[in-house]
C-alpha cells in the first residue's frame, strides 16, 4: 500500500494565518483557503455585527449546507442515470 505524500502550506483567511496540511496539492488547498477567506468576507459585509466566532459558525453551517445539496444532486443524478440505463437495457 503506497503512502500518499503530505503537502504543508500556510495560507491566511480573514487576516489569520493557518498551516494546512492535506494530500491535495498545494493549489487546491489554497484555492479552498481563499473559498473560505471570500465567505467569511461575504458574510461580514451583510452582518457586521457579527463576532468572529459566529461568522465561522456560520460560513462552516453554508458550507456543509452546499455540501449537502451536491450530494442530494448527485444522488438524484445518479437515479436518473440509472432509470436511462436501465431504459436502454430493456
Amino acid at each position: 500500500m503506497s503512502e500518499q505524500r503530505l503537502n504543508r502550506i500556510s495560507v491566511n483567511i480573514y487576516g489569520q494565518t493557518y498551516n494546512m496540511v492535506g494530500t491535495e496539492s498545494p493549489s487546491h488547498m489554497r484555492h479552498v483557503a481563499n473559498t473560505v477567506d471570500e465567505q467569511m468576507r461575504g458574510i461580514r459585509s451583510a452582518s457586521p455585527s457579527l463576532d468572529i466566532a459566529k461568522l465561522a459558525v456560520l460560513t462552516a453551517v453554508n458550507a456543509v449546507n452546499d455540501s449537502m445539496n451536491y450530494k442530494q444532486r448527485i444522488e438524484e443524478l445518479e437515479a436518473q442515470l440509472k432509470k436511462l440505463k436501465d431504459d436502454v437495457n430493456d
